[in-house]
């Protein structure tokens, strides 16, 4: 699906709840629709001004009050979803809402379906694609720095540094194709090393765009953060010092850990998903060894591994166990209990080792400071917007595209095959904000979205 080619927004009229289930002071109702002005007419006692609050009583069929408080009309296109748009803000309570909810569908309106607020102001050019899933994100934001992040996608930062460089692509494929149509024209681009260096530069901005959404893609979705080691080097202390809280137990018989305990701590910002693991070895106890097969199977999926080592024992035994980590993921020493061995906290950032005690939470700070430096975590200021996995794909499927069209140039002096890597670039980066996208992968988007919303 082409942004000029969206599936026209149905006639019907929508509604929902758009507060939290449960008990609260204010409760509110959303619908969308032509239905809006007349429900207004029919549900309340007063008579609405576009645009404007109004202290409103909200009737049954009967006439009876159901509920009063502040109702508001947005007429077309000024609206969140670009159709009228009416608002009932009344009490909090359960019961109340769904009687209110329960009037409005009997006068014709329809449940929204999750997300279909933020889809129909998709479809009616309100918000790119991008901008309606950074609504989401701002609402299901963990820290402080990914609430920003979402916030400056939905003010459209990420969406405008996209149509930049779709912009750019573009001329650059008009300027090829112009060449390849008119020959005898003085358009002699094979010879014009201006060509070669303007799919460079584009390559550049596109890697560096890169690097960008994926630091928005780790201030959405956070690391995961994987405890291993021998059993008893203290790795659910560690796990306690990090959280702030006892979250495992901590004894001093080995193997007390026998499943995969996680916590999610926030680490300046930093959402990091921390999973503390049964502690590595052989065992003929089947429980045990099985905490042991969990514990690998998260080491396979982590993004950092911690491997926590006892520095008041043997090294060597200890370090053996850097082969079960997997060898593309980074991997911290993290020599534990120096209030046993009368150690200073100390931090080998090049070798990522660092001595701490998760007893007294010496040498925890420089511990947080390397987590986050090795997985070139994000510092949440400046220009940092939200992004998500697809977009990480599209932008890594139009970067292999720009690659590939400038190398057959350069190689094979292949103009032909330059312009189409540069049509499937530009397609590739469409689907970010929703110019070219599959409809069914639209319905996914917004079927993650929360109902009202």
């Amino acid at each position: 699906m082409n942004g000029q080619g969206k599936k026209p927004v149905t006639t019907d009229t929508i509604g929902a709840i758009a507060t939290p289930p449960g008990v609260g002071g204010v409760g509110v109702i959303r619908v969308s629709g032509p239905l809006c002005t007349r429900l207004a007419e029919q549900v309340l006692d007063t008579l609405l001004q576009t645009r404007r609050a109004h202290f409103a009583h909200f009737l049954d069929a009967q006439g009876q009050v159901l509920d009063s408080g502040i109702a508001i009309l947005f007429s077309a296109p000024a609206s969140f979803t670009g159709e009228d748009v009416l608002e009932f803000q009344g009490h909090g309570g359960p019961q109340i809402l769904q009687m209110l909810m329960s009037r409005l569908l009997s006068l014709g309106v329809r449940p929204a379906r999750p997300g279909e607020f933020s889809e129909r102001a998709f479809l009616n050019n309100k918000l790119d694609l991008a901008q309606a899933e950074a609504i989401a994100d701002l609402i299901a934001s963990g820290t402080e720095a990914s609430a920003r992040a979402a916030q400056r996608s939905l003010q459209g930062v990420f969406s405008d540094q996209v149509n930049k460089l779709q912009q750019e692509l573009i001329d650059l494929r008009v300027f090829v194709e112009a060449a390849m149509d008119f020959p005898d024209e003085e358009i002699d681009f094979l010879t014009d090393s201006d060509v070669l260096e303007r799919v460079t530069q584009a390559g550049e901005r596109l890697r560096a765009l890169l690097g960008q959404a994926q630091e928005g893609q780790r201030l959405r979705d956070g690391i995961n953060v994987t405890i291993t080691g021998q059993p008893n080097a203290g790795k659910s202390s560690l796990l306690n010092a990090l959280a702030g809280r006892d979250s495992a137990i901590v004894t001093e018989v080995p193997g007390t850990t026998r499943d995969v305990l996680r916590e999610h701590i926030s680490l300046a910002g930093l959402p990091v998903h921390v999973a503390d693991t049964a502690g590595i070895r052989e065992s003929k106890d089947p429980i045990e060894a099985e905490g042991v097969r969990r514990a690998r199977a998260s080491l396979a999926s982590a993004d950092l591994a911690l491997l926590v080592i006892d520095a008041s024992e043997p090294l060597d035994s200890q370090l053996a166990l850097r082969s079960e980590v997997p060898p593309n993921i980074p991997c911290i020493e993290v020599h534990n209990k120096i209030d046993l061995t009368n150690g200073k906290p100390l931090l080998d950032e090049a070798g990522l080792r660092v001595w701490v005690s998760a007893k007294t939470g010496q040498g925890l700070e420089r511990l947080t400071g390397l987590i986050k430096n090795s997985v070139g975590a994000p510092t949440g200021e400046g220009g940092s917007f939200s992004a998500r996995v697809r977009h990480i794909d599209a932008l890594q499927r139009t970067l292999e595209h720009v690659t590939g069209g400038h190398q057959q140039l350069e190689k094979f002096n292949a103009p032909e095959t330059l312009a189409e890597e540069l049509r499937l670039a530009q397609k590739a980066l469409g689907e970010i904000t929703g110019e070219y996208l599959p409809d069914d992968l639209l319905g996914a988007i917004f079927s993650s979205f929360c109902i009202g919303k």
